[in-house]
């Protein structure tokens, strides 16, 4: 198992047996057919092991791809300079250590090169050192030179709450990369990953001659793994694992191509014999997303359903921070269908995942609820419950969670002023369950407020403020939410909750199982 592995030749040493998934084929084309390439996807992709293969590649290191696409196909006589800039890893929280960091890798880039680093160029600012190195190079060797850039946008996401940080990181970046363009005819080939699509105009500085493959098709699965990846390169794995539960849990990143799984929680998983867990998820820290999140009034149960546009999820900016664009750059996201057509296509995005479900509404739940230190007691409760479909009990269970909120939350959290608190309260307690949540769920009849689909359950629910129980029961049924599901083979089950805007809780609850003859 390569965990953690991103030396491209290290994964391929015949001693160390690693399981490699050939990305030979794009990067050929890449080689092929451009020279200025940008490419966004969320941490733990493999985005760095891809930067490291295209670096052998032009360093013409052949012996490392036999039995990969590539092989034969590439001219192994052509090899050309490298200039890597890797902004992974390291202290980058002020100007100093942003600026250390670049100096650190252009020096490494000249020890790697073969090249002097002259003391004195310290005083000349970033870009202009960088244009420096890469004609260096270009007079050197008498060859065009490669430069790769990793993590472009790390010294911004990292300060991404502090904006005047963030801006400081933007302006250094800004004047780092204005020199790529003033050196195009000494450049073969520019290759850049990050998390994030930053405007062009407020961070590439006329560098408008980059291709973005962020969305094209044609490499929509040039990191990651497929499923059928899955089931190849790991047969030795995979004895007693239920392949669609892992699929449910951790497959379902789309780029317009096959839907692919984040590497790491594949790697950790089976490393783990089998054990589900929130292993991609647990390597981050998206407590951002609530500091963001703090400043809108945002209806989560949205987030299912969201339609945004190709300029919206590529507008994203230190002082215009879209949540939709953020969550989607960062992978709490993915794309779901397109809408519309070519004169004016939309986009429907989706909850990648089981595991993004359940962490990304937990997040959600303990800064609407403010009680994380209470919910895994309810959790457990509410989760038997609803596994043994015993929904006498659960009104009283929904009422004590509910109490537990403390009052000062509705009082002090902007989240609680607005209409669809109760149900966003709702949707994030129930989604973090583990079953399959759907918020807003669409019928030709309208939408359901909430399906919860279990291994051989399906439960509807709908909520009123301020208005009877029985309105929303009758209304599952009058709009037949439930006919979309009627070929699934489970039991189905309506339940409808009566909240009180006065007593900030349940009031009432009634259910039903649904008959064959409804």
């Amino acid at each position: 198992m390569p965990i953690g592995i991103q030396t491209f030749r290290d994964i391929r040493d015949p001693k160390e047996n690693y399981v490699y998934i050939d990305k030979t084929p794009e990067a050929l084309k890449l080689t092929e057919n451009g020279k200025y390439y940008f490419l966004s996807r969320p941490r733990h992709f493999g985005k760095s092991l891809f930067l490291d293969t295209l670096s052998e590649i032009f360093l013409g290191h052949k012996q490392h791809f036999e039995g990969l696409h590539i092989y034969d196909k590439y001219d192994w006589e052509q090899n050309y300079p490298v200039i890597k800039i890797d902004f992974t890893g390291g202290e980058l929280s002020s100007r100093v250590f942003i600026e250390n960091k670049i100096t650190t890798n252009l020096k490494d880039n000249c020890e790697f090169n073969n090249v002097s680093f002259k003391e004195s160029v310290e005083n000349i600012d970033l870009g202009t050192m960088l244009a420096s190195l890469i004609k260096t190079l270009y007079k050197k060797y008498n060859q065009k030179v490669v430069l790769l850039i990793d993590e472009y946008d790390k010294p911004i996401i990292d300060n991404i709450t502090n904006k005047e940080t963030a801006l400081e990181a933007r302006n250094i970046l800004r004047g780092f990369y204005a020199s790529i363009k003033a050196c195009d005819q000494y450049l073969r080939f520019v290759f850049m990953t990050g998390v994030s699509k930053f405007s062009k105009l407020n961070l590439f500085s006329g560098l408008n001659n980059i291709q973005d493959i962020t969305l094209n098709e044609k490499y929509a699965t040039i990191t990651g793994y497929t499923h059928n990846d899955l089931k190849e390169s790991f047969t030795d794995y995979l004895d007693g694992i239920d392949l669609e539960k892992v699929k449910q849990w951790y497959n379902g990143y789309n780029y317009f191509g096959e839907p692919i799984y984040n590497p790491f929680d594949i790697l950790l998983f089976l490393s783990e014999n089998g054990k589900f867990s929130n292993y991609w998820w647990e390597t981050g820290n998206p407590k951002f997303l609530i500091d963001i999140l703090k400043k809108n009034k945002y209806y989560l149960p949205d987030l299912e359903n969201i339609v945004v546009t190709k300029e919206t999820l590529s507008a994203f900016d230190v002082e215009q921070i879209d949540i939709v664009a953020l969550l989607w750059q960062t992978g709490y996201l993915t794309f779901d269908t397109e809408v519309g057509d070519e004169s004016f296509l939309l986009y429907k995005m989706k909850i990648p995942n089981l595991e993004i479900q359940k962490s990304l509404n937990a997040l959600f739940f303990d800064y609407l609820s403010n009680m994380s230190t209470q919910k895994t007691t309810h959790q457990l409760k509410i989760h038997n419950i609803l596994k043994s479909k015993d929904f006498s009990s659960l009104e009283t269970e929904i009422k004590s969670l509910f109490a537990a909120i403390p009052y000062h939350n509705y009082v002090n959290n902007n989240m609680g002023t607005y209409e669809g608190y109760y149900a966003s309260v709702m949707y994030t307690f129930m989604a973090s369950l583990g079953f399959l949540a759907y918020a807003e769920d669409t019928t030709n009849k309208g939408r359901a407020d909430m399906t919860l689909t279990g291994p051989n359950e399906i439960v509807i629910l709908e909520f009123k403020v301020d208005m009877p129980a029985e309105n929303a029961l009758h209304q599952i049924k009058t709009k037949r939410y439930y006919e979309k599901y009627l070929n699934h083979g489970k039991q189905i089950y309506f339940v409808g909750m009566h909240f009180s805007s006065d007593e900030k809780n349940v009031v009432s609850m009634v259910w039903e199982k649904m008959q064959t003859n409804t």
